[in-house]
């Protein structure tokens, strides 16, 4: 009896040590063995794996892909055009024994500012060494290249695998941008002015071709109106000859008639002739008179 109690405890402690001496590792991740602070293993597939209890411990890593944005920071080109460069990069840790060794307890969160002091002198350096036009232009992937590239040696020395690097956003600063939108506004102002400048001399410049469209009309149109007329008086006279060539006196008579109503036939006219002047030929009486008064 005093045997088998004695022996419960026993194995409780030999179940319980051979449980803390085993470990786990997923495929997501990397662990360590570490004994009094010192790699004794490396533990890069998944699996179990096995380590001494109470005297070595376990320290895991994330063996996926992790992402880094990088700080907003100001970068001169070539040209002393200041630009604000907000970049992303995307790495993973490749030797988890240089990691450790270089980044110590810090873990992830110290090798992402290692890191990331490392993308931020690279970037400054390759943006430096272009214009701002290189820069803001669409095809940016060569630079892009050139700053991960320039990234990986350093990178490599803390066990980190720099897998891209991207140019998020590229923005003047907000002095530089007031200044650039407003030369963009005068610009265009400018170009809308010349516009208008042009829609006024095409105007002017069409409005003197239908100025002259209408001159050359008017005068097209009176030179048709007169020589219709022409015609039209020519065919008149042509019958008023034809008529009175029928009957000479009538047409003497008829004309009379009409200097009559023209001379005397309305208002207070007086006419100061001698009475046997030939225009009263049709006005005088049997005896020879004028029957009007001289």
């Amino acid at each position: 009896m005093n045997r088998s109690a004695y022996a419960l405890p026993v194995i409780v402690i030999a179940i319980a040590a051979a449980l803390s001496s085993i470990f786990i590792v997923d495929e997501r991740e990397k662990a360590l063995v570490l004994q009094f602070g010192q790699i004794v293993q490396v533990k890069e597939e998944p699996g179990i794996g096995f380590k001494i209890p109470l005297i070595q411990e376990v320290v895991r890593y994330d063996d996926r892909i992790l992402a880094l944005d990088v700080d907003p920071l100001e970068v001169t080109p070539l040209d002393d055009r200041r630009l604000i460069v907000d970049a992303f990069a995307r790495y993973r840790i490749s030797n988890v024994e240089r990691f450790r060794q270089a980044v110590g307890t810090g873990g992830e969160d110290a090798a992402a500012r290692r890191l990331d002091s490392i993308l931020r002198a690279e970037t400054r350096e390759v943006l430096g060494s272009v214009s701002s036009n290189d820069i803001l232009s669409t095809d940016r992937a060569a630079l892009m290249l050139r700053i991960r590239n320039a990234a990986i040696a350093e990178a490599n020395a803390l066990g980190l695998s720099v897998i891209d690097v991207r140019l998020k956003r590229t923005d003047l600063p907000a002095e530089n941008l007031n200044a650039t939108f407003a030369r963009m506004i005068a610009e265009r102002e400018r170009e809308a002015e010349d516009e208008r400048a042009r829609g006024r001399e095409a105007a002017q410049r069409i409005e003197a071709q239908a100025d002259r469209t209408v001159v050359e009309l008017v005068s097209d149109a009176n030179r048709e109106a007169r020589v219709i007329q022409g015609e039209a008086d020519a065919e008149r006279n042509a019958i008023f000859a034809q008529a009175y060539g029928q009957d000479g006196e009538f047409f003497e008579f008829y004309r009379s008639l009409e200097a009559y109503g023209k001379a005397i036939g309305t208002g207070n006219a007086r006419l100061v002739l001698s009475p046997d002047h030939e225009f009263f030929d049709y006005l005088r009486n049997e005896n020879g008179t004028a029957a009007v008064d001289n």
